[in-house]
């Protein structure tokens, strides 16, 4: 053999006996091009809800092939337990690495996959990936399942039980929320009345009992100590003294709408004793002083074709907001075309609340065409607060026919909940209402168009005779997946986030009262029919050119 040859030969040999062994070997460098969860797209940072907890499948996508049988199973983990506790699935692509969960996870519970850097499945991942995903709430009912209609009749009981058992001790009227103390407020109040006759009729309380409590409240407002600012009443008072307490620095005086909602109640009540014993017709006349002590016409502010919704009696008229439609206001402007001594021309109602036909709308949302008010409805209490007593069922004027409007908004309010443009958690056809409610460390009117993730179960409730299919569905869900979130002693608490596992431990009473009053109303329409049959009422809104 040539000597050359084997020196060669020698040579190579040494060099590579003589080689480090742990010299890197040079990997291709990759990144991950898409994550998937069951086949949904899940971004570097982001994060998915409602996933399953169990059959989890995981897809990681590379940007070059890797080798599955140098999986180093410590660069992927799943926290909160979990671990590396995955299979690896059998997948052909060069390119993707799919996995499963082994284990079955916990219920409405926050899980994040990391997946390391560095030197894995026989490639180097260049860029860290890591998302989170939320799984599902737990379908179990929380309480026994009872009938459609027992079902009703225990959310009316337990709702009323905030505006009885927790009511003011002196006015009896309806503190401003759960633990406000001496904070009572008067729209509240009138919402809360109304769900008297409900209670007397379904046998939660007996008549004397209602009238009674009806004598503490009026007497208490009869009182020449009660403060009345040209008949009106503030948004709040204190429940002992009867003195205003401000809603704000220059709102210390009256406020219409809180009155306008307080004397529906009042006429609703009035219509369900006017024709008792003589201390229930007592009770009646000393509502109708209530009545026709407000001054209406003057909170036109020196005549203007228009009514204010506040005044001061050290501000004046500082505040300067007039009431004008689309919005809760529409049963300010009927009370005040219907008040036998202080009552508005119609010319008001056109020009202040209509704006001569400016409030309409008639756009198309998700298929369904609204009539008035702002883009998408706005929040559901809209289609509430004034249509307590206020029926809309045949109710139309030159601007609108109320009862398309009113059914238009819920349905719309519905479709953007399915449609859920915004992802968030658990909106969809058994959760979804959208109104003025508590939020995380504040209050919000929530709507199509101010949604912060936060579901107030008096929007889907109060919408019963709206959407009774979609509010049965609702309230399913609220009561037997959320009641032991979201149940307590008075019903339901006020609002709830998914998204960020947030449920109120608040009641307040302008949510709680439309609950006890709109589900009667779908269940026997006792509310409007009392209302409705208000001769003052039919008078004033015969005025406006309502048919009804």
């Amino acid at each position: 053999m040539n000597i050359r040859f084997i020196y060669l030969l020698i040579s190579i040999i040494t060099f590579i006996s003589c080689k480090p062994a742990n010299e890197p070997v040079n990997l291709t460098n990759t990144y991950i091009e898409l994550a998937t969860i069951n086949g949904n797209r899940v971004y570097n940072g982001g994060s998915i809800n409602e996933v399953p907890i169990d059959s989890i499948v995981f897809q990681l996508n590379f940007s070059s092939p890797i080798d599955k049988s140098k999986l180093n199973s410590s660069k992927i983990v799943i926290n909160n337990g979990v671990d590396s506790s995955y299979t690896i699935l059998s997948d052909t692509a060069s390119k993707r690495l799919t996995f499963k969960i082994k284990k079955k996870l916990n219920y409405y519970t926050t899980y994040t996959l990391s997946i390391i850097d560095g030197e894995n499945l026989g490639v180097k991942l260049i860029d860290p990936y890591q998302f989170s995903f939320v799984t599902a709430l737990d379908p179990t009912p929380k309480f026994p399942v009872i009938s459609d209609d027992s079902l009703l009749t225990l959310v009316q009981e337990k709702t009323f039980d905030y505006f009885w058992n927790y009511a003011h001790p002196t006015s009896g009227l309806a503190r401003e929320r759960y633990n406000s103390g001496d904070i009572v407020t008067l729209g509240g109040s009138g919402f809360g009345i109304m769900g008297i006759p409900v209670a007397i009729e379904r046998g939660f309380i007996t008549r004397a009992e209602g009238l009674d409590r009806m004598n503490k409240i009026v007497n208490f407002l009869n009182l020449s100590t009660t403060d009345k600012f040209h008949g009106a009443f503030p948004h709040w008072m204190n429940g002992t003294t009867g003195k205003v307490i401000p809603f704000g620095t220059k709102d210390n005086g009256a406020d219409l709408v809180e009155t306008a909602f307080f004397m529906q109640g009042l006429l609703t009540v009035q219509s369900y004793f006017k024709n008792g014993n003589t201390a229930e017709k007592a009770m009646c006349a000393n509502i109708e002083t209530l009545w026709e002590n407000v001054e209406w016409n003057w909170f036109q502010q020196n005549g203007q074709q228009k009514l204010y919704w506040h005044w001061s009696p050290t501000y004046g008229w500082d505040m300067n907001m007039p009431v004008t439609g689309w919005n809760e206001g529409l049963i300010i402007y009927v009370l005040a075309a219907s008040s036998p001594t202080h009552s508005i021309t119609k010319s008001v109602y056109d020009e202040g609340w209509a704006h001569n036909g400016a409030m309409k709308n008639g756009k198309t949302f998700y298929g369904i065409t609204l009539p008035l008010g702002e883009d998408k409805g706005g929040p559901m209490f809209f289609a509430h607060y004034s249509f307590l007593g206020l029926n809309p069922t045949h109710l139309s004027d030159t601007y609108a026919n109320y009862w398309q409007q009113n059914t238009a908004h819920a349905q719309i309010n519905y479709q953007y909940c399915v449609a859920n443009p915004r992802g968030n958690y658990g909106y969809g056809p058994n959760c979804w209402g959208l109104t003025a409610s508590d939020i995380p460390n504040s209050y919000t009117a929530s709507s199509p168009t101010n949604d912060v993730g936060v579901i107030a179960p008096t929007a889907a409730l109060s919408s019963f005779p709206y959407t009774p299919v979609e509010s049965m569905r609702a309230l399913h869900f609220f009561y037997y997946t959320l009641g032991d979130k979201i149940w307590g002693n008075y019903g339901f608490k006020d609002a709830f986030c998914l998204n960020k596992h947030w449920f109120a431990d608040s009641y307040l009473a302008i949510d709680q009262g439309p609950i006890v009053v709109m589900i009667e109303n779908y269940r026997t329409g006792l509310l409007w029919n009392l209302f409705m049959q208000n001769t003052d009422v039919q008078s004033g809104l015969t005025k406006l050119g309502f048919t009804y």
